[in-house]
């Protein structure tokens, strides 16, 4: 079966989350990936978490299926490489600093001269152009300043982080759309390569659903709110018998009122200033005690199995431990076993989007530091003798 993108060859020049994530879901589906990292150390990933045997668990995931390339990128001949890579590649990823890549001698320029289809995906903290180009970004500023750590936490509380870092991988998510577009178009004779400018801050704007308009035309400031959706009611999260928690969304029209008979409040189903969202809104309070009073008194199994027989949507708030543990994820191949260096397994997640015909898979966890050199350079036409003398003088390892 062949991979969706098994014709695809992608060059990446970054490290940590953002583009490196980017690059992980297109090995994922086929696209050889060469990752180009420092000599000596690598992506600093490789020692971010936790470890095992001194190597992060997180990098074994985010560079499965990738090739590791370690270069000099300080040296005129590493430069050279790297534009001989370019030359028969089809995407390049990179999440340095604006400007960065030029300083290399490797901008856009450059590489649209040495290959017109090239897509170069860049990605940083607020985009290749604007007054804020220059400063450094990290996800959790591109998280501050695209609006959304402004509304999470509960009210009156400092904003709060999501638990992981959201900014880089709605970033990565988007590197990903943006580089497919520009695939397509070439591949379909439309034109040439192009530019994908990916900001941090503006992956995370992105998502930030309505509350633009609601500012510009009602002066609106959406505001933390814990574990209610502000306006839809009822959706919030209720606490069970047992000291559970529970996400109970039922704030569709008819949702509402299989909810309120499953708890047992006729009164309420059957209240004509409820028949709609925008009365259940306003008086949203009154309905998440209603709700409360009846979570409150079961464990969570029976709390779920009641409204799940009503067809009302509603979930545990899952642990790391129910995720692993549950038979859906099981079932749908969302946890897979890598075999990782000394022939120790882990889980790791899954493939997702799940293709019908061409779906993605593992061959390999991330790779040891300059583990496919040898074999990359050789492509190039390198001969074992310019590859050695390429390490004595310190451009590759």
């Amino acid at each position: 079966m062949t991979a969706p993108l098994s014709a695809i060859k992608v060059i990446e020049i970054g490290t940590l989350i953002a583009a490196p994530f980017a690059a992980r879901m297109l090995a994922e589906f086929g696209a050889e990936v060469i990752k180009i990292e420092a000599m000596g150390q690598g992506d600093p990933l490789r020692k971010w978490r936790k470890l095992h045997e001194g190597t992060s668990l997180w990098w074994y995931l985010q560079s499965r299926n990738k090739k590791s390339l370690a270069l000099n990128l300080k040296s005129a001949e590493g430069i050279e490489l790297v534009k001989q890579l370019a030359t028969s590649a089809d995407v390049l990823i990179e999440n340095l600093r604006p400007g960065a890549l030029e300083k290399l001698g490797l901008g856009w320029d450059v590489l649209h001269a040495l290959n017109p289809n090239l897509t170069l995906v860049r990605i940083s903290g607020y985009g290749q152009t604007g007054p804020y180009r220059d400063r450094p970004g990290f996800g959790a500023i591109g998280e501050a300043m695209g609006g959304i750590r402004y509304t999470t936490g509960t009210p009156g509380s400092p904003p709060a982080r999501v638990g992981v870092s959201l900014g880089d991988s709605l970033a990565s998510l988007h590197a990903v759309i943006g580089a497919l577009m520009s695939l397509l178009r070439v591949k379909t004779g439309q034109g040439g390569g192009q530019i994908v400018d990916v900001s941090l801050a503006e992956s995370v704007f992105n998502v930030m659903e309505s509350l633009v308009p609601e500012y510009d035309m009602l002066g609106h400031v959406r505001e933390r709110s814990g574990g209610a959706l502000p306006g839809i009611a009822p959706s919030n999260t209720y606490l069970t018998a047992d000291g559970a928690y529970v996400v109970i969304a039922g704030n569709s029209d008819p949702i509402y009122k299989r909810l309120m008979l499953t708890i047992g409040r006729q009164d309420l189903a059957e209240a004509p200033e409820f028949a709609h969202n925008d009365g259940r809104a306003a008086k949203s309070n009154l309905l998440d005690a209603a709700i409360t009073h009846w979570t409150s008194s079961l464990p969570i199994n029976d709390v779920l199995a009641a409204l799940e027989a009503a067809e009302v949507p509603a979930g545990r708030i899952y642990s790391v431990a129910d995720i692993v543990a549950d038979p859906h994820y099981q079932a749908r191949d969302m946890l897979l076993n890598a075999e990782l260096p000394g022939g120790a397994t882990v889980k790791m997640p899954g493939i997702v989007p799940k293709l019908s015909e061409t779906p993605g898979g593992v061959n390999w966890s991330g790779p040891g530091l300059g583990q496919h050199t040898d074999g990359i350079l050789a492509q190039l036409g390198l001969t074992v003798a310019d590859i050695e003398r390429l390490k004595v003088e310190g451009v590759v390892q």
